[in-house]
C-alpha cells in the first residue's frame, strides 16, 4: 500500500514562513524515502489541504496520514483541519485517512527550547 504523509501548517502571507514547512518535508523525505511526503497550508497559502490530498491520490496514495504541524491542541487541530481533510476526501471513499495529534509536549521539544535559549546566552 502506498502511504503518504501530509504535513499541514496554518499558512502565512510570508513566503519564508511557508517555505519552512517545505524544508521540514524535505528532511522527512530523506528519513522516510518510502513515503510520499506532501505539504499543505490550512489557509492563506497554497497548496490547500484539498489540493494536497488530490496530489497524493494522483500519486497513488491509498493512505494519508495528516500531521498538523502545530505546537498544541486547539480549534485548528481539533476541528478545522479534520473538517477540511474530511471535505477533501469525500470523493475518495476507499482512501484511508487519519489525523495525528499536533507536536504537543514532547521531550525533544524541550531540548529545542533549551537550545534556542542557549543560542541567545
Amino acid at each position: 500500500m502506498k502511504r503518504a504523509l501530509l504535513l499541514v501548517d496554518h499558512g502565512s502571507r510570508r513566503p519564508e514562513a511557508n517555505a519552512q514547512l517545505e524544508a521540514l518535508a524535505e528532511r522527512v523525505r530523506e528519513r522516510l524515502p518510502e513515503r510520499l511526503v506532501a505539504v499543505a497550508h490550512m489557509e492563506l497559502a497554497q497548496p490547500s489541504i484539498a489540493d494536497a490530498v488530490e496530489a497524493c491520490v494522483a500519486a497513488g496514495a491509498e493512505e494519508i496520514v495528516v500531521h498538523p504541524y502545530f505546537l498544541g491542541p486547539g480549534n485548528h487541530t481539533r476541528e478545522d483541519i479534520p473538517r477540511l481533510v474530511a471535505e477533501a476526501t469525500t470523493h475518495h471513499p476507499g482512501l484511508r485517512v487519519r489525523v495525528t495529534e499536533p507536536l504537543g509536549l514532547h521531550e525533544k521539544l524541550v531540548d529545542v527550547v533549551i537550545a534556542r535559549v542557549e543560542e541567545t546566552d
